[in-house]
């Protein structure tokens, strides 16, 4: 059997969410080329009138491993890896593709990991699980700057109309 294309995968996944957000009524775009560390810009539908927006990654996995289905929050960074910071994304959005599930992770949920795994069935250590279907994290405020829970501060080039 010859092995999955792994970049087919994750053009499933980003055209999969892009049915997904505009069906929850967000507003998105996606930026020229592959040069972003995030994959979509994404704002709060248009009657929450957003000042902000939402840098996000969207990674997808396909494969159980260890009873649970795993992503690399890391990017290519010259011959290695390097992890996602609030620089970088503000939401890493993982796709279990074969149980179409969303998880929308602050990235500073999954710092510093280069690996997350995911536990749709249950398990002890289901770290993420309150991130399962976690779309109204995307309708929050950003907190202001030195507060670190909830969703990431916003970056000021980011703002609308600046």
């Amino acid at each position: 059997m010859p092995r999955k294309n792994t970049k087919r995968t994750g053009e499933f996944s980003e055209a999969a969410f892009l049915l997904k957000a505009t069906s929850l009524g967000f507003r998105v775009a996606k930026p020229w080329g592959d040069s972003e560390r995030y994959d979509f810009i994404l704002a709060c539908p248009a009657q929450d009138v957003p000042d902000f927006f939402w840098r996000v990654q969207i990674k997808c996995t396909e494969i159980v491993r260890a009873r649970g289905y795993e992503v690399r929050a890391a990017y290519s960074l010259g011959k290695g890896r390097a992890t996602y910071t609030p620089g970088d994304i503000d939401f890493l959005i993982a796709h279990i593709v074969p149980r179409d599930i969303w998880y929308v992770v602050p990235v500073e949920a999954c710092m510093p990991s280069p690996m997350l795994r995911f536990y749709p069935d249950g398990a002890r250590r289901a770290r993420f699980e309150q991130y399962r279907e976690a779309w109204h994290l995307l309708h929050m405020r950003p907190h202001p700057p030195g507060q670190t829970k909830g969703p990431p501060q916003r970056r000021p080039h980011m703002q609308a109309g600046g």
